[in-house]
């Protein structure tokens, strides 16, 4: 219930978004924009998130970066989903972690690995990676896994590391900090704070609840701020005339489009 709330609210707040004129961008801010499709471009109809065809339509297209879920699987394997298990997208309940990663191949064959999203789009589309709050059975196997997997790019510049939890980074300490993202839902100020603290990146989260006062705030540390899920025009217009870089959206192929309509040769 709580969480379909949530969803009415910010899908009212879009409408209001999109409704306000903005007026266009400096040419700098349009060209500096950093445009991420959220688990890809999908419909979960044609094309389900997280899958390598989403990943596809949104690097085919031009967009910056992709967001996506690393989870693990029973032989320690990672995995690319957002849910802990099959049943929303594939109608199987089956949980990840629960499964070798040749199960998984046999019973979801659309979950990718990350080797395969690596190899598939590594150097070529940014990768937003978010680390999932899950069990942890071998931490040092897992970063060493991790780290080999993501060893042939750079982090900053091929791929950050996102997550709800700022204690999830100690994870991925084989990356430094600075590449690390903090997402907030509704305890911004405490993220914000831990963000800066443990020197962070910054901070991502809805744009509603970054406002100018605690973007300033993290800016004055070098930090950058990332906002989602912009959908339209004008909410983006109002996102790049506050100074955001980065936007994450569903429907990041349109948003592209938008901000490319705009800018000079």
């Amino acid at each position: 219930m709580q969480e379909r709330l949530q969803n009415a609210a910010m899908k009212v707040a879009d409408v209001a978004a999109a409704i306000i004129p903005r007026k266009v961008p400096a040419q700098s801010a349009l060209r500096n924009c950093k445009i991420i499709s959220h688990r890809g471009e999908h419909d979960n109809v044609s094309i389900i998130e997280n899958t390598l065809p989403a990943f596809n339509k949104a690097s085919d297209n031009g967009v910056w970066g992709i967001e996506c879920d690393i989870r693990w699987t029973a032989d320690l394997v990672p995995v690319i989903s957002h849910d802990e298990c099959g049943r929303r997208l594939f109608g199987n309940p089956a949980v990840i972690a629960e499964l070798d990663f040749s199960q998984l191949r046999e019973q979801m064959p659309l979950i990718p690995s990350l080797s395969e999203l690596v190899a598939h789009l590594g150097g070529r589309t940014h990768l937003m990676l978010e680390i999932k709050a899950e069990p942890c059975p071998n931490l040092q196997r897992q970063k060493d896994i991790l780290q080999q997997q993501l060893g042939d790019l750079n982090p900053g510049v091929d791929y950050h590391f996102l997550a709800l939890d700022p204690q999830l980074f100690d994870r991925v300490t084989f990356v430094p900090r600075q590449y690390c993202f903090p997402v907030a839902e509704f305890n911004v100020k405490g993220l914000s704070r831990a963000a800066i603290e443990t020197e962070c990146g910054g901070l991502s989260g809805h744009y509603l609840l970054l406002n100018n006062r605690l973007k300033n705030r993290h800016s004055q540390v070098g930090q950058q701020i990332g906002t989602g899920f912009i959908s339209s025009r004008n909410c983006l217009f109002r996102e790049l005339n506050r100074g955001i870089e980065w936007i994450f959206s569903n429907d990041a192929v349109k948003i592209k489009k938008i901000r490319d309509q705009h800018l000079q040769p």
